[in-house]
């Protein structure tokens, strides 16, 4: 593979980055556009989200997690705040509007119970973060995913709603989990050489893979939703909410715990982002259509709210 190809490759890369705030809007477009062409794409989910995953462990190192780790309090409040507190406050904002519809409630729960983004890691790079205390709570967070997410819906649901907890539980280990282990030993074991020369071509199309995800995702749905639905409206003002409260209560946490600002940087983002798509491919494969509508408005508004809060609540550093 060429130098110029790579530059190439690292050039898209950066524009898809710069594009994030509208390319997952964009995937949830062309999902209600065309349901029945990404309807075929998704027998393939898992495994597109797979490569995706990979695509972000390949940059990670064990060495990188010492540091964080030795400073536990971050790391404290980054659970305490995702999840206990956010599930909890959904749980309640959502009984209160929805209440009829415990398959709705579900969905929010499930959206805010999910594990940080990836693309968090983007955001605190821009905003000059802590990125091995990132790296640390998102692979943390990624690994206890099929333990945590599964029964955090049940403690707070209940008998509420019926749930095959050991297939959300291993969908979730073959989506995150795994390729995560893989990236993280490739790595190492090879030193980073492997990553350098695969991850500028791997960067920009997991990118793209993860609008594909999100159009197929939407596609399962696209036909129980009209956008004169009064329903739709309550669910996207709800969720665009509860976004910007997992934004400040991560923004305080930072602040309560006297951490420095690039720990709070990395709060701030790490604790409001969610690996929404996994957990789209999740309800999808698990749950009624009334679930899905939180996750989808939560994709169509995450990195618009990222944008947005970061904005209210973050000063940018200077390059």
């Amino acid at each position: 593979m060429s130098l110029k190809s790579m530059q190439m490759a690292e050039t898209i890369n950066k524009k898809l980055e710069r594009l994030l705030p509208v390319l997952f809007p964009f995937g949830i477009v062309l999902g209600f556009a065309m349901p029945s062409v990404f309807a075929h794409l998704r027998p393939l989910v898992i495994w597109l989200f797979a490569i995706m995953t990979l695509s972000g462990a390949l940059k990670l190192k064990v060495s990188e997690f010492g540091s964080a780790i030795r400073s536990p309090i971050p790391i404290t409040a980054f659970l305490l705040t995702t999840r206990v507190l956010m599930p909890v406050i959904t749980l309640l904002a959502a009984s209160v509007f929805f209440g009829g519809n415990p398959h709705t409630v579900t969905g929010f729960v499930l959206l805010f119970a999910g594990p940080t983004a990836v693309a968090s890691f983007i955001w605190v790079g821009m905003f000059k973060g802590d990125r091995a205390l990132c790296l640390t709570l998102v692979l943390l967070d990624t690994i206890l995913a099929p333990l945590v997410v599964p029964t955090t819906v049940s403690i707070l649901m209940g008998e509420t709603v019926a749930m095959n907890m050991s297939g959300i539980a291993l969908s979730l280990f073959w989506m995150v989990v795994v390729p995560t282990i893989v990236g993280v030993a490739i790595n190492e074991t090879s030193k980073g050489r492997i990553p350098s020369a695969v991850c500028p071509y791997l960067n920009p199309v997991s990118k793209i893979f993860l609008m594909l995800v999100i159009a197929a995702n939407t596609s399962a749905v696209a036909p129980t939703i009209t956008l004169s639905d009064p329903m739709l409206w309550k669910v996207a003002a709800l969720s665009v909410a509860l976004s910007a409260t997992g934004f400040t209560l991560a923004k305080f946490s930072g602040i309560a715990t006297r951490c420095s600002a690039e720990k709070r940087v990395t709060l701030f983002f790490s604790g409001g982002l969610k690996n929404i798509s996994a957990i789209a491919t999740i309800t999808v494969a698990f749950f009624p259509e009334a679930a899905a509508l939180p996750i989808i408005t939560g994709i169509l508004f995450q990195q618009i709210m990222a944008a947005v809060m970061s904005k209210l609540l973050m000063r940018k550093a200077r390059t």
